[in-house]
C-alpha cells in the first residue's frame, strides 16, 4: 500500500468544469496544503460522454485512476454500466481486486457496503439524506467520515465542482487494508449515489 494512504485528513477537491464529462479530483494533505493524489479518468468514452450530461448519468461505467503526482498508480475504481445498483470493483497498483462496493437496495441518503477480495464484509458507507455527509461503520465503530465543504455561491450554482473533507480515524491502522477502499470509495460517492 502506498505510503499516501497513510494519513488521517485529506482534502479533495473536484476540477471546475461547466461542462465536463470526466471525473477528476486532486487530494491534499490539509495541513501542508501539499498534493498527494490525483484522481483522473483518462479513458472515457464517446457514448459514455454524450450519456454524463443526460439522466443516465449515473448509469454509465467508470473506470477512475488514482495516481501520485508524478503518475505512480495508486488505486484503481472501475464499474461497468449500472442499470439497477452499482457494483464497484476496487484495485490495487498491480490491478488486483483488493475489495468492492456494493449499493443498497433501500437507503435514505445512500449507502453500500465495502467488502474485501474475499467478499467480507468490512464496513458501511451510510449518508445523511439531508446533507453531503457519509460515515464509514463497522458496526457501531466509525473507521471514516466524508464532508462536503461549501466553495462558494457562485462556485455551486455555475460549475458543477465539490470540495470534500476526508477524516479516518486515528484507530484505523496505517498499514489497514481498509485505507485503499475508504480513499476509492470517496472518489466514487458522486458518481454511485449523488449524481
Amino acid at each position: 500500500m502506498h505510503a499516501a494512504l497513510r494519513e488521517n485528513l485529506y482534502l479533495v477537491k473536484e476540477h471546475v468544469g461547466l461542462f465536463k464529462a470526466a471525473n477528476n479530483f486532486d487530494i491534499f494533505d490539509p495541513t501542508s496544503g501539499r498534493k498527494v493524489l490525483e484522481c483522473r479518468e483518462p479513458n472515457l468514452g464517446f457514448f459514455t460522454k454524450l450519456l454524463r450530461f443526460t439522466d443516465y448519468k449515473r448509469m454509465t461505467p467508470f473506470d477512475v485512476r488514482i495516481t501520485t503526482p508524478e503518475g505512480r498508480k495508486v488505486l484503481g475504481v472501475k464499474r461497468g454500466i449500472s442499470l439497477f445498483l452499482s457494483k464497484v470493483e476496487v484495485l490495487d497498483e498491480n490491478d488486483r481486486v483488493v475489495g468492492l462496493f456494493k449499493q443498497k437496495l433501500f437507503s435514505i441518503g445512500g449507502a453500500f457496503d465495502v467488502f474485501d477480495a474475499n467478499d467480507k464484509l468490512l464496513c458501511t458507507l451510510v449518508g445523511k439524506w439531508t446533507s453531503w455527509e457519509f460515515k464509514f461503520k463497522a458496526g457501531e465503530r466509525e473507521l471514516a467520515s466524508v464532508t462536503k465543504k461549501w466553495s462558494g455561491l457562485g462556485k455551486e450554482l455555475f460549475t458543477t465542482a465539490d470540495n470534500y473533507m476526508l477524516s479516518i480515524d486515528r484507530a484505523v491502522a496505517p498499514d489497514d487494508k481498509v485505507r485503499q477502499l475508504i480513499m476509492a470509495a470517496v472518489m466514487c460517492i458522486d458518481m454511485v449515489l449523488k449524481e
